[in-house]
């Protein structure tokens, strides 16, 4: 079995809904995200995964999220804009870009040192 990981940041604020219903107050954090790819086989040239085009694609999402506040951008329009939802928010935008959508495992981001939140892919079949 092969894996392949990339990885990009973006800097984006938002305010998180708090189960009493109330709302953070406005902060911004500095993302980093990271993109796993598995498979048994490699193609032809002994590849999982072309980096240049898997690392292009992830960069396309990463510019819809920079500089943006989370809670009005349209990648996350009706969600709260918590981490687990930021991941799953980019790992489906990049099942949408890359060429080999069957290999993505998981897509995780930090929102902050030491905290992370992981979206795993379902298995198929």
């Amino acid at each position: 079995m092969y894996r392949v990981t990339i990885s990009d940041h973006f800097s984006a604020a938002h305010r998180l809904l708090l189960p009493d219903g109330s709302l953070e107050p406005l902060h911004g954090h500095d993302w980093s995200v990271e993109v796993g790819f598995v498979g048994r086989d490699l193609d032809d040239s002994g590849i999982l995964v072309d980096f240049v085009e898997a690392k292009k694609r992830l960069a396309e999402v990463m510019g819809l999220l920079h500089h943006s506040d989370l809670n009005a951008c349209a990648l996350m329009r009706g969600i709260n804009p918590s981490a687990e939802h930021v991941a799953r928010a980019i790992h489906e935008q990049m099942a949408n870009r890359v060429s080999r959508a069957d290999l993505l495992e998981y897509t995780r981001v930090e929102e902050e040192p030491g905290c992370w939140a992981t979206f795993l892919a379902m298995p198929q079949g």
